[in-house]
């Protein structure tokens, strides 16, 4: 971390915001990897039942168009040359789609009916902007930001206003997305980088932090805002006592399944443990960054797959296994999708719909929702034909019983890939 980055996260969690804890959990070495730790796992019951989403974000813009593949349609194989995936390489779901090939463990969990695709989402009036997109993605909100709150957040305050632990909301990776932005629950953050490990030590980090950290709290106490100098002790003790529960659920977690070796196999496996500890962590984020194509797609685009697929595949293993595997669904995003036609440089530019997957025990698989038309088209782009507030609204109403106006402000159709 360096002294810019010291200096956003204090501001950040001057503000309650969700920088605050990010460096509030220590990274350590693989020789490290199976320190256990002593004491009582500390099980909590969270309001409302145990249930957990794990939002899994791909940064970037990620090409539906090579994820859920219409082969049977030709005016995707005449936009497409060096991005087309054939029908003898498609794993087929009926004689128009077919997944990605990579994506063998989703098509089997498919097969299984734990996997939900929801064809054509998207907004009105949408955003080829990342930042922009993400902050309608995130506030479930066309005003993006000055909406206010994250739509977690929001969640947050409708489904659990009393609960105020650290953990109720947990982001795993560099940068929590602002869908966990609260000023009243803001979530746990910590990065895990593909050497990640948990171990009892403070880090070099860690240790600026908490330092700047001070420096800033004796400036509070010497300008008299005391209120403001209790709100960030308690802020820093929370942290510390999660960092404790955390820790030891994730030592304490063991499994014969194996997870990839790379970041998001890490964030997964840590997403697991949470839910195993049933710690009461409801909202458990992730991320796979890397779909920015517009160059050369096919082979990072292939990687890209290969991982998201090990990943998931390894998750809903763990998870078919476990009591607490009945409480759990992931849902997978982007901010948009690519364009139909490639572009001269082999890859695919910004565009507007894209496929999200909602996966779990409990989801109702199949298709959902509408695939967009190739031909009646959005300034080049695929038009949406599923607003994704309303897969936000069918999780929040039906996963965790909350009316979901209260969160996104309005009201939007919901899908039946969870139960009524």
């Amino acid at each position: 971390m360096n002294h810019d980055q010291q200096g956003i996260d204090r501001r950040a969690l001057l503000a309650g915001s969700l920088g605050a804890l990010g460096g509030m959990i220590v990274l350590g070495s693989r020789a490290q990897a199976r320190v256990r730790l002593s004491g009582p796992l500390e099980e909590r019951s969270a309001p409302g039942g145990t249930r957990t989403l794990v939002l899994l974000q791909l940064t970037g813009g990620n090409d539906g168009l090579s994820m859920v593949v219409p082969f049977g349609d030709d005016v995707y194989g005449a936009s497409r040359a060096a991005t087309r995936i054939g029908a003898n390489e498609v794993l087929k779901l009926d004689g128009y789609r077919g997944l990605h090939p990579a994506l063998k463990g989703l098509r089997a969990l498919y097969g299984e009916g734990r996997v939900a695709l929801v064809e054509g989402c998207g907004y009105p009036n949408p955003i080829r902007s990342h930042f922009q997109s993400f902050e309608v993605w995130h506030t479930g909100n066309l005003g993006g930001r000055n909406s206010g709150d994250g739509w977690v957040g929001k969640l947050c305050d409708a489904a659990w206003p009393k609960d105020k632990s650290p953990e109720l909301v947990v982001h795993v990776g560099a940068t929590a997305p602002y869908a966990l932005y609260s000023m009243s629950h803001p979530p746990l953050a910590f990065r895990t980088p593909a050497t990640y490990r948990w171990v009892g030590v403070e880090s070099d980090d860690l240790k600026a932090y908490r330092k700047a950290a001070e420096a800033d709290m004796r400036k509070l106490e010497s300008s008299g805002q005391e209120a403001m100098l209790r709100r960030l002790r308690g802020i820093l003790d929370d942290a510390n006592e999660s960092s404790a529960k955390v820790r030891r659920a994730v030592g304490r977690f063991t499994t014969t399944i194996p997870y990839p070796d790379d970041d998001l196999g890490e964030a997964m496996r840590v997403a697991a443990s949470l839910v195993d500890a049933r710690l009461g962590s409801r909202v458990v984020s992730v991320e796979l960054s890397g779909f920015d194509t517009h160059e050369n797609q096919r082979g990072p685009h292939d990687t890209l797959m290969r991982r998201l697929d090990a990943s998931l595949a390894a998750f809903m293993a763990d998870m078919k296994a476990r009591s607490a595997g009945d409480e759990v669904i992931v849902a997978v995003f982007s901010e948009f999708g690519r364009r139909v036609k490639e572009n001269g440089s082999r890859g695919t530019d910004h565009g507007v719909a894209a496929p999200m997957i909602v996966l779990g025990n409990k989801v109702k698989g199949g298709l959902h929702g509408k695939h967009p038309s190739l031909t009646e088209l959005d300034s080049g782009d695929l038009a949406s034909t599923t607003d994704f507030r309303s897969v936000y609204g069918t999780i929040i109403d039906r996963w965790f019983g909350v009316d979901h106006t209260l969160v996104l402000g309005a009201k939007y159709p919901t899908l039946e890939f969870l139960p009524a």
